[in-house]
C-alpha cells in the first residue's frame, strides 16, 4: 500500500517528512521496497545521507562543519542584521573594544583615562567588548564579536540563537566575562549580552515546575546578576544566605554552570548543587524550564557542566539557607629563616590543619610561597572571635617558640563579624576596616565594591594557570610527611595556593550529596582542598604597542608552573581540576574537568545541541571542532 507516493512501511517512521523528496529524486518508484531505498540512497552523493541521530520533532537542516566570518560570502546581509535587530527589541549592537583608543597612541588624554578605568571590574562588565581577563600569552586575547545581543529576556536570547543558528554564526555568550579560559569571547562572532538580566526576587516557597516537592525558601536572578548584587537581597537585605562565589563580580550563571565554590563552599557545598531550577534557551531556540522533575538530564548537565555548551540560561533559581551568626577569619604571614625551618613550618602546618581546621568551618587559603613564607588568609563560618582565637593558639605559640626560626610579619589577625554584615561595605567602614574597593565613576550604583584582595584579577594577562585536586587521604598520619615535602619541593619554583574551600571533604554529608548529584568532577568530594599554582600579570595590554606582555618572561613563569604542579601530582596524580581555574592546554581535561561524568555529558550535549552550536575552549564536545570553533573537525 502507498500514500502520497511513499510506502506505508515508512508512514509510520519520523523519517517520513523528509524522505519524501529523496523518493523523488529516485523517481518514486511505487514498488521500491527498503533495502532498493537504502541502496540507492547510498548511491546519492549529493543527497543528505539518511540521518537517526535527529531529536524527536527535529526537522532535517544543513549541517554545520563550518561558520561563517564577515570576510566571507555567506555572512549574513544588512536586512538579516536589521531584522535580527527588530526581533531583539533594537538591542543588536556593533561591538567594539575600547583598546582601540590605544592603538594609535598610548599617550593620548582618552587611553590613559582608559587604562583607569581597566582597574575597575565594573567599568570592565559594563563594556561589551572587553573581558575581566585579557588574555593569557601563547593562549588566547581578548577580542570582541562583531555584533552583540544586549539582551533583557529570554526572547532575546532565543532570537539570537536562531539567528546563529541558521547562519552558521559562532556564538558567544557572557554574563560576567570572568572566563580565564577566553570562553566569553570570540572575534567574528555574534555575541549574547546578558548583563542587564539582572532581576532579583526573593521565593520564600518556591517549588519548581512539575514537581510536588515541598515549598522552600529560594531566590530567582536574571542571569547577568553578579554575586555581590545577589548577596546584596539575600544577606545584606534578607538575613539569609545563597551560595556563590568568593569574587564578588562573577556572573551567577557562568559559576552555577562551571560548578562554583565560594568562601563558604566547606558549610554549603558547591553553587551548582544549590540550582533549584534554570530557564534555559537551547540550540533550536527554544526556552525551556530545566529542573529535577522536567528536562532533568539538560539539568543536570548545567548544574556543573561548563558554561556556554548547552545553552544560554536567562534566570536561575537558587536555594536559599539560614546565616548563622558569625562570619570571620584569620590572617597573618610567617617568614621562616631558612629552607630547613621552612619545611618544618609546612609540615607542622599540614598536621595543624588537619587536626583544628579539616571541618566545614573554615575555608579560603593558605598560601605556599617560594621566599619560604606561609600566607595565611582562610575564613570561618559560625564561629565567635574568642573560639577562633583559642583555635589557633596552638599554632601560634608554636610559631612563637623558635623566634630564631620564625618571625611573624604583621601581628595576626583573627576576627569575627556579624555575617549579615559581611558583603555590606557600610558595615565594614563601620567596623574602620578597608576590606573593599569601590565603583568610583560619576553614575556608579552605590555599594558596587570588590574585596581589595581580588583586585589583582582585574584586567589581567595570565601566563599559566594550573590546578589540582588533593584528596584527603593525603592528610592522614602516614601522608602528611609526604604532602608537606611536595608542597615545599613545589614552593622551589612557583607558590601554591591551597584553597580549602574548594574541596568538599570535609564538609557537611548534606553537602556532599548535593554535590554529587552534579556533572562536577566527583574528585571534588574526596579532596581537601584545590591547589593553584598560576603566574600573571596587570597593566599590560595585547596589542597596545609599548604596554604588550613579555612573551619571554611569561613563558619562563608558565614553565615553573608546570614544574611546581608536577611535583604535587608526584602525591596526586589523578588528574581533577577545576573548570573554572585550570590549564588551558590540558590534553585530558575531559578527564580532569568532570572523570567518569564526562560520557553523560557528552550524550546530554548531542541531544540538546547535535549541530554543535555552542562551542567553548575545552568545552563538552569541543573537541569535534577546530580550536577556534569555526570548522567542524573530521569524524566530528
Amino acid at each position: 500500500m502507498q500514500k502520497n507516493g511513499v510506502p506505508t512501511a515508512y508512514n509510520d517512521s519520523r523519517l517520513n517528512r523528509f524522505l519524501l523528496p529523496v523518493i523523488a529524486q529516485l523517481g518514486g518508484a511505487p514498488n521500491m521496497n527498503r533495502r532498493t531505498l537504502l541502496k540507492q540512497l547510498a548511491a546519492l552523493p549529493l543527497v543528505t545521507r539518511l540521518r537517526t541521530d535527529w531529536p524527536l520533532g527535529a526537522l532535517p537542516r544543513k549541517t554545520a562543519n563550518s561558520r561563517v566570518r564577515p570576510s566571507d560570502p555567506g555572512w549574513p546581509s544588512a536586512a538579516s542584521w536589521d531584522k535580527l535587530k527588530q526581533q531583539a527589541g533594537g538591542r543588536l549592537i556593533p561591538v567594539q573594544s575600547p583598546l582601540v583608543a590605544c592603538q594609535a597612541s598610548s599617550d593620548s588624554a582618552s587611553c590613559q583615562a582608559l587604562f583607569k578605568n581597566l582597574d575597575n571590574p565594573f567599568y570592565i562588565g559594563d563594556e561589551p567588548g572587553l573581558t575581566q581577563t585579557l588574555g593569557w600569552v601563547d593562549a588566547w586575547t581578548s577580542a570582541p564579536s562583531v555584533y552583540a545581543v544586549a539582551a533583557s529576556n529570554a526572547d532575546d536570547i532565543a532570537a539570537a540563537v536562531k539567528f546563529a543558528r541558521e547562519n552558521l554564526l559562532r556564538l558567544a555568550v557572557k554574563g560576567g566575562g570572568h572566563s580565564y579560559q577566553g570562553t566569553s569571547n570570540a572575534p567574528d562572532s555574534l555575541l549574547i549580552w546578558t548583563r542587564h538580566m539582572n532581576d532579583i526576587t526573593m521565593r520564600p516557597a518556591f517549588v519548581p515546575q512539575g514537581c510536588s516537592t515541598p515549598p522552600q525558601p529560594a531566590v530567582t536572578v536574571g542571569a547577568g546578576t553578579i554575586w555581590l548584587h545577589a548577596y546584596d537581597a539575600v544577606t545584606t537585605k534578607a538575613g539569609q544566605y545563597v551560595q556563590g562565589g568568593g569574587c564578588t563580580t562573577v556572573g551567577v550563571a557562568g559559576l552555577v554552570q562551571s560548578g562554583g565554590f565560594g568562601s563558604f563552599s566547606k558549610h554549603y557545598g558547591t553553587a551548582a548543587a544549590g540550582l533549584l531550577e534554570a530557564e534555559v534557551v537551547t540550540a533550536d531556540g527554544k526556552i525551556r524550564i530545566a529542573n529535577a522533575c522536567t528536562n532533568s538530564d539538560l539539568f543536570w548537565a548545567l548544574k556543573g557542566g561548563g558554561g556556554g555548551s548547552f545553552g544560554v540560561m536567562s534566570k536561575l533559581t537558587l536555594r536559599v539557607r539560614e546565616l548563622p551568626e558569625f562570619f570571620g577569619g584569620a590572617f597573618f604571614t610567617v617568614k621562616a629563616a631558612s629552607d630547613d625551618a621552612y619545611r618544618r613550618l609546612v609540615r607542622q602546618f599540614v598536621g595543624f590543619y588537619r587536626d583544628a581546621l579539616f571541618n566545614d568551618h573554615w575555608g579560603e587559603q593558605a598560601h605556599i610561597n617560594p621566599d619560604n613564607s606561609l600566607e595565611i588568609s582562610m575564613v570561618s563560618h559560625g564561629l565567635g572571635e574568642e573560639e577562633s582565637r583559642k583555635l589557633w593558639k596552638p599554632f601560634l605559640d608554636w610559631v612563637a617558640a623558635s623566634p630564631g626560626a620564625y618571625t611573624l610579619k604583621e601581628p595576626p589577625i583573627v576576627v569575627s563579624v556579624p555575617a549579615r554584615g559581611w558583603w555590606d561595605p557600610k558595615a565594614w567602614d563601620k567596623l574602620g576596616a578597608h576590606v573593599f574597593d569601590a565603583d568610583s565613576r560619576p553614575d556608579a550604583r552605590p555599594g558596587d565594591v570588590w574585596w581589595t584582595g581580588d583586585g589583582d584579577q582585574v584586567a589581567q594577562v595570565l601566563y599559566a594557570y594550573d590546578s589540582q585536586w588533593l584528596p584527603a587521604s593525603l592528610l592522614e598520619s602516614d601522608s602528611q610527611e609526604r604532602l608537606a615535602n611536595a608542597l615545599f619541593a613545589a614552593s622551589r619554583h612557583r607558590g601554591v595556593g591551597l584553597h580549602f574551600n574548594k574541596g568538599l571533604a570535609g564538609a557537611p554529608a548534606e553537602a556532599i550529596a548535593a554535590a554529587r548529584d552534579t556533572a562536577t568532577n566527583p574528585a571534588v568530594l574526596d579532596a581537601f582542598a584545590l591547589a593553584i599554582i598560576a603566574a600573571g600579570t596587570q597593566h599590560t595590554y595585547p596589542g597596545v604597542r609599548g604596554h604588550e606582555p613579555d612573551v619571554a618572561r611569561a613563558r619562563s613563569r608558565a614553565d615553573a608552573v608546570a614544574k611546581s604542579m608536577a611535583e604535587l601530582r608526584k602525591v596526586a596524580p589523578t588528574p581533577g581540576a577545576y573548570v573554572s581555574e585550570s590549564n588551558f592546554f590540558d590534553p585530558v581535561w575531559q578527564q580532569s574537568y568532570w572523570g567518569s561524568n564526562y560520557p553523560k555529558l557528552k550524550a546530554t550535549k548531542a541531544k540538546y545541541d547535535p549541530e554543535g552550536l555552542f562551542f567553548v575552549h575545552n568545552g563538552v564536545g569541543s573537541e569535534d571542532w577546530s580550536a577556534d570553533g569555526f570548522t567542524r573537525l573530521k569524524g566530528g
